[in-house]
């Protein structure tokens, strides 16, 4: 993967990914290491093997760890084992979440609860981990993943999309806080991308097209997508940007 850019602060920078092994995670985690930070991700199944290949591209291992970010306990273990490994943790990514299909009736409360834990809940604890590692550094910077689908009120997952907007308001809320310490709290909100997962379970040639109509640039997102804008809202280039919302969809919403 090319670097979309390179921004010199990123460089030996201790990283902390929710959700780093695979998907949009792992364009992130790629991302990061060609920057060449110290990388330190979470997921619940074994990222060890992306872990290799990734030490064999770019010389520099992410420590990969085992976790349920829903368990808080385990989140906040893992947050302090890659700020001892690795450092005082400078960036924090929230990116961990489950867009499960799902409709208002058949939500009961423990798809409720279920969705809140993953889409939300993780987030502000993770956030909560590493806030006071930033504080004593004099600074610091925290992404969240949002998503558009909030914004256009999609019916194909209310809980997903309750979730997403909360997001956006604890994003604007920790901004604030955390503003007077040089801590930038910042979301950035994906359209449709194309993950493997998305290709196996929910891309039809039909909704693809449906979709693709209504971007302004008429191109598919894919995982590596991302990576720019993120790397953009981690770095110093962005460095009077916070409280802010950034949608990367392909000109699906607009703001403004």
């Amino acid at each position: 993967m090319t670097p979309p850019a390179i921004y010199p602060d990123l460089k030996n920078a201790s990283v902390f990914i929710t959700g780093g092994g695979s998907g949009i995670g792992a364009a992130i985690t790629e991302g990061f290491l060609e920057q060449g930070a110290r990388v330190a991700f979470v997921q619940r199944s074994d990222g060890h093997t992306f872990a290799d290949v990734m030490e064999e591209k770019y010389g520099r291992r992410p420590l990969a760890m085992r976790c349920d970010v829903t368990k808080v306990a385990e989140l906040r273990a893992c947050v302090a084992k890659a700020a001892e490994t690795q450092g005082p943790i400078r960036i924090l990514v929230n990116n961990a979440a489950n867009d499960q299909r799902h409709s208002t009736l058949e939500v009961d409360e423990a798809f409720w609860d279920w969705s809140m834990a993953i889409n939300l809940k993780a987030y502000f604890f993770a956030a909560q981990a590493v806030i006071p590692g930033m504080q004593e550094a004099g600074g610091g910077a925290i992404v969240n993943m949002s998503s558009i689908s909030y914004m256009m009120g999609s019916p194909d997952y209310p809980a997903y999309t309750t979730a997403n907007a909360g997001i956006t308001g604890m994003t604007r809320s920790l901004a604030r806080e955390f503003g007077p310490q040089k801590i930038r709290v910042n979301a950035l909100a994906p359209g449709w991308v194309l993950t493997e997962k998305q290709k196996e379970m929910w891309a039809t040639p039909e909704g693809l097209e449906a979709h693709l109509a209504k971007t302004a640039l008429k191109e598919h997102l894919e995982p590596r997508d991302m990576v720019g804008g993120i790397l953009y809202l981690a770095s110093d280039a962005s460095r009077r940007m916070t409280g802010q919302c950034m949608a990367v969809d392909g000109g699906v919403v607009v703001s403004g």
